[in-house]
Parts: structure tokens; sequence; C-alpha cells
């Protein structure tokens, strides 16, 4: 098998493609061929050696791929064999084989492509967590997506979109045409504006019931003072420790020191009525059954259409470099994905 593995700290360039005999399925486990793997800002954030999670280099990434099913472990029901599936991987995703328990897999939906499925389980299990699960958003409440642009921004647009709010955006004005075509109702350009001003003078003054925001620092401050009576700060994610393509110090003890670390307090949120939450999917394995509600959820949405990922760019193995440098020039709009 190939693998693309990390092999120091560094500039996208770090990434190596390996070849190793392939794996063969564990007690529990199934082998998939894998044809497509999802690339995350936590992968981007592990090769610039400031994401914690990730094991000790060289490691090979990975969080998420599809394929087809070509083997099964003794035991494990053999009429797997020859389906196709989605999985979800703890590390080692970026291989064109991959091995996984049984219970971190779901059946390709009819109408999805292998690409569209690879996409699904990082930025939509995210998205379902943020929304749904601990953000409660209602029909006709108001939400504002960071980098809506993105693989969880999208996700998060169409998951609230189904549920009847209204989605206000942040990205870069070359992507607001998109974005409105896939149903965000105001979209706020934050290289030249600013975002908690334009908020309140679209929501008059009133501001938004859910923010999530993977911006991390001063987004956060801001984000805060912008919600609503009853309003939620979900926060997964520190974007603003990658402002470069290598790890920088500067950029780290600035995003710390702009953390709002006395506002979230047990007092303040009482009196302000507003709430705080975070979300790392990475942290949810010892809950894999409600991992797999949320994902059944997300597959018969998928199969109605109502949920659908937007594919950035595919990359293959040997152009994961080029990948990562496309994310971080930011120049996606939905999900980067490697294919072997």
């Amino acid at each position: 098998m190939r693998q693309i593995w990390i092999t120091r700290a560094g500039p996208p360039e770090v990434l190596q493609v390996r070849e190793a005999a392939d794996p063969a399925p564990k007690p529990g486990e199934v082998r998939i061929r894998v044809e497509a793997s999802g690339v995350n800002f936590a992968d981007i954030m592990g090769r610039m050696g400031v994401y914690p999670d990730l094991p000790p280099v060289p490691v090979v990434p990975g969080y998420e791929v599809s394929g087809r099913i070509d083997a099964v472990a003794s035991g494990v029901d053999e009429s797997w064999i020859g389906k196709d599936v989605i999985a979800m991987t703890r590390f080692g995703g970026y291989a064109d084989v991959v091995c996984v328990p049984v219970k971190q897999i779901f059946l390709q939906p009819a109408g999805l492509s292998a690409l569209e499925g690879a996409a699904i389980p990082v930025n939509y299990f995210t998205a379902w967590q943020l929304v749904v699960v601990m953000g409660a958003l209602k029909a006709n409440e108001t939400v504002l997506i960071h980098s809506v642009g993105g693989g969880v921004g999208i996700a998060a647009t169409q998951i609230a979109k189904h549920i009847g709010a209204r989605v206000i955006g942040t990205a870069s004005v070359g992507k607001h045409d998109e974005m409105r075509a896939l149903g965000v109702d105001h979209l706020i350009d934050y290289r030249t504006e600013d975002f908690e001003k334009r908020t309140r003078d679209i929501t008059a003054g009133r501001g938004v019931e859910l923010i999530l925001d993977a911006v991390g620092g001063e987004s956060w401050k801001k984000g805060y003072r912008v919600l609503a009576a009853t309003g939620r700060l979900g926060m997964f994610g520190v974007s603003s420790l990658a402002s470069g393509k290598e790890r920088n110090i500067l950029s780290m003890l600035s995003m710390l020191a702009n953390i709002p670390w006395f506002q979230f307090n047990p007092l303040g949120l009482m009196n302000a009525n507003k709430g705080v939450f975070g979300v790392n999917v990475g942290h949810m394995w010892d809950e894999i059954d409600r991992l797999r509600g949320w994902g059944e959820a997300l597959m018969e949405l998928a199969a109605r259409g109502i949920i659908r990922p937007k594919v950035a760019a595919t990359f293959k193995f040997d152009d994961a470099p080029k990948a990562y440098h496309f994310i971080q020039d930011r120049r996606n709009i939905g999900k980067v994905l490697l294919v072997p």
C-alpha cells in the first residue's frame, strides 16, 4: 500500500509518500481499498507542529476515507465484502488501504460519489454537533458561521437551512456569489469588514442566537459580544494559529493573549444569559455509539439530497503538498481530497 507521512514539523513539503505491506484486518475490522481521503485543518496544524493530538512524527494523518471493502476479519459478516462505504479513521487515513472497526463504517448513500462520501465524516459530524446537538439551533433563529466557504461551513449551512434558520457567513469576497448560491443569506468580507459591526447591522442590533467559530483569539471576544440573549458561541478550532505555513511562536502568543480567559466565567454567563461551548470530534472516539447515531442521521439526509458535500479539489497522493498549499492559500470552497 501507499501512505502519506508527515516526516517532521514544517511546510507542506515535509509530506512524503511511502510504501508498506498491505495490512490485514484485525478482529472486528474490515479492510477498505480507499478511493478518497479527506484533508482537514487538524491535519495541517499537525504538520505545522501545533496540534497536540497528533501522535509523534513520523506519522500518517487522516480521519476519513471512502472506498470499497475487500476483506473482513474472521467473525465479521462477509456480506460487507464488495460494499462501498464511508469510514472514520483515527489517523492513518492518508493511505490507499486502511483497516477499521465495523462500528466506524457507514454504507455510502445511493447517489453519492466516493469523493462526496469522503467529505462527510469530519465536516458533517462537526457541523451536526455544533448546530444540532450542542447549538440547538431552531427555525427562524440566526447563525453566524465563520469561514463559511470551508467544509464545516458549508455543512453547517446546509443543516441550518434544513432546520429553517437564517445564515450569516464570513468569507473573502471572491467566494460570496458561490456561497449565496449555496444558501447563505448574508455575507461578510472578513478582510475588509468588521464582522461584529456588520452582524449588528444585519440583525438590527439584536445579535445572533448561534456562532460557529474556528478562528479563535480576538474573534471569540467579538463573537461573544454579538450574541443575542440566550445566544451560544460554539468554538471548534483556532485557525489563527496557522497564519503562515510553518509554526510561528509570535502568532501562537498573540492568539493566547487574545483568548477571553476571564470573560467566559460562570457569573458573567449567568448575568448575560449566554452560553459558550467547544467541539472537537477527534475527542469523541470513546462515544462511538453516539457518533454512529449522528452518522446515521446524516446518511439519511444525504440519501434524501438534503445535504450534499461540495468538493473543492482533488489531488493525487504525490501532490499532497499542493493540496495543503491550496487550503492554506484559502482557495478552497468546500472539501479538499486526496486520491490514490
